[in-house]
């Protein structure tokens, strides 16, 4: 049998073939921030796993029908090593930041949550950005004792982020205080708690949060991967049992990516030390590629 002119015998063409030397659509800057995590763990690995995993995955959507065709470049990873929130933070604001002036849309690798503070700095004006997070958390803890992965949300308020160009989805019971929720509602934020995604949809919940941000210029979605259901994330620390459908947690990839308005994104508190069987790996993997097939649909009016 004559093979074919390009076999697929034994490969593909994978997303991690997306990546060019040349101009691209769509940037990839790693932050592999792991220092004052609240749980300690190793999600400075994240980022060259996240990588690895991206030749597992063709760029052909067989649901869609159609092949992922924006270009991405990246830029590799901001040196982080032993390095606090603190010390990291204008590092990561000023690499993601260019990345953004270039780029119509910046995919952040995670570390750990200490990266949305300076991502979303990273956009612009504060008070024309938007802030829509995927989390079990509200990210509220106190500022007093220094930056952690538990308060950017808390800090980004504190820098003069309003409230009212906050969206928060997917939060979980018995993981959060009645203060950070007081916190929350007082500062005007608009909160979706995983029961709420359930009742109504996560199509609405997106909805929803994007009409909260309808003012905003510019909006950065942080997705933490502790917002799926722990059995189908074993790789995330703050994971808990109850939480997020993996299924829906693409769907709203895509559906964010595919709003012009988002100009970042990161994906963060994916701690492969703790990984089974590459689930938690292999979800991450997807949520790049969902993210590219929202941004593929950007002006057609459906997400590729």
């Amino acid at each position: 049998m004559t093979p074919p002119r390009t076999s697929e015998a034994r490969s593909w063409r994978s997303v991690a073939d997306l990546v060019t030397d040349g101009a691209a659509d769509v940037a990839l800057l790693g932050a592999p921030m792991n220092e004052r995590s609240l749980t300690p763990g190793r999600c400075d690995l994240a980022p060259k796993v996240i990588r690895e995993t991206l030749k597992r995955f063709s760029v052909y959507d067989v649901e869609a029908e159609a092949s992922l065709s924006a270009s991405l470049h990246d830029a590799g990873d901001v040196d982080l090593k032993a390095v606090s929130p603190a010390d990291g933070f204008a590092s990561i604001r000023d690499a993601a930041a260019e990345l953004a002036e270039r780029h119509a849309l910046t995919i952040i690798l995670g570390g750990n949550n200490a990266v949305t503070r300076p991502a979303v700095h990273a956009m612009g004006d504060l008070k024309t950005t938007g802030l829509i997070t995927l989390d079990a958390h509200f990210d509220l803890r106190d500022t007093h004792q220094g930056m952690l992965n538990g308060n950017p949300v808390r800090a980004l308020l504190e820098d003069g982020l309003p409230g009212s160009n906050i969206a928060q989805i997917g939060l979980a019971p018995f993981a959060n205080t009645l203060r950070m929720h007081e916190v929350a509602r007082a500062s005007g934020i608009a909160v979706r708690t995983i029961a709420d995604v359930r009742a109504r949809g996560i199509a609405k919940a997106v909805e929803a949060a994007l009409a909260h941000l309808d003012h905003c210029e510019r909006i950065f979605v942080d997705f933490d991967i502790d917002v799926i259901d722990r059995s189908q994330c074993p790789g995330a620390p703050g994971a808990r049992p109850g939480g997020m459908a993996v299924t829906d947690f693409f769907a709203a990839t895509r559906q964010l990516a595919a709003c012009p308005k988002v100009a970042g994104v990161d994906l963060t508190e994916f701690d492969p030390s703790l990984d089974v069987s590459d689930i938690t790996a292999l979800t991450a993997g997807r949520w790049v590629c969902e993210v590219l097939a929202g941004f593929s649909g950007r002006g057609s009016g459906a997400a590729v």
